[in-house]
């Protein structure tokens, strides 16, 4: 059997890209449909019939997102505005905490740099995203896309953020052949009119890249806060050096994530956003 990825699904079509570059419409099999569904990004093996070529199998996946539903993504790129709508710590470190938990590397891009002055205290904060470790990159108006381009060669990339933050927009800039609808923001709202409207894998600058729909809220409740906590990049250098093993970070005596916030070695700021993600999944357990 031959092997192809997904990179397109359209009712019970899926479009998918074998090793020899082709473009196969296919179904999937009526056993494989029992099971677990196909989705994006999935790794698949086919069989072809004298009418149409099947999914026999689907090989086991590295990493997934339900919502979108997309398998086996090596980097998310959080795009965040520097202004219309207006810049989020909170948001940006809850993306974060979402697509670690998944175990897909984060990268922050900050769109719309030319809208904001010099002195404002946006570049502070963008500042500390790069101490703190994290591949940060900037767009706007008049600045390069190199550094971008070379991000997504060779890997499945998903772009997310708030609506209207300009992931379209970075797209297009990115690679001119490609036209994504734009969209304008609504000044009503503080937050972009959704333009996408589906999960397409799509080829550009020599990757793969899914634009998903923008999106204002997000579900943590299933989330395990011991295994948030050992995805979290801030907290990977002092883990295991708890006194307890089962320690989430939050009043436990004797913490290395605390004292490292204490001796500003771990951003505060993101650590006090963890805190109330912490809380949510906490509210969220059924109270026995």
């Amino acid at each position: 059997m031959e092997t192809g990825r997904i990179i397109k699904i359209i009712s019970n079509q899926y479009e998918v890209l074998n090793e020899q570059g082709e473009h196969l419409a296919c179904i999937a099999m009526g056993k494989l449909r029992k099971h677990k569904a196909p989705v994006v990004g999935d790794v698949v093996k086919l069989q072809r019939f004298d009418a149409q070529i099947g999914i026999q199998k689907i090989l086991p996946r590295k990493n997934e997102l339900l919502r979108p539903a997309i398998a086996n993504v090596d980097q998310a790129i959080i795009v965040m505005s520097c202004k219309d709508p207006d810049f989020s710590t909170v948001l940006v470190d809850r993306l974060i905490f979402q697509v670690c938990y998944a175990q897909i590397h984060p990268i922050l891009c900050f769109t719309k740099m030319d809208l904001i002055e010099e002195d404002d205290e946006i570049h502070k904060k963008i500042m500390a995203y790069r101490d703190s470790g994290y591949d940060v990159y900037v767009s706007g108006k008049g600045y390069a896309s190199d550094a971008l381009i070379q991000i997504l060669k060779g890997k499945i990339s998903v772009l997310t953020g708030q609506s209207g933050a300009g992931k379209s927009s970075l797209l297009n800039r990115i690679d001119p052949t490609f036209h994504l609808q734009t969209q304008e923001i609504s000044k009503a709202l503080g937050r972009g009119k959704h333009t996408t409207r589906h999960c397409e894998l799509h080829e550009i600058a020599g990757g793969w890249v899914a634009d998903t729909p923008g999106f204002s809220s997000m579900d943590f409740t299933t989330m395990d806060i011991q295994t948030l906590a050992e995805r979290i990049p801030d907290f990977a250098p002092y883990l295991h050096q708890c006194k307890f093993n089962d320690c989430i970070h939050v009043q436990e005596p004797n913490c290395a994530i605390r004292e490292a916030v204490e001796k500003q070695e771990i951003n505060g700021e993101r650590y006090a956003h963890y805190l109330e993600v912490v809380q949510m999944i906490k509210q969220a357990k059924p109270k026995y």
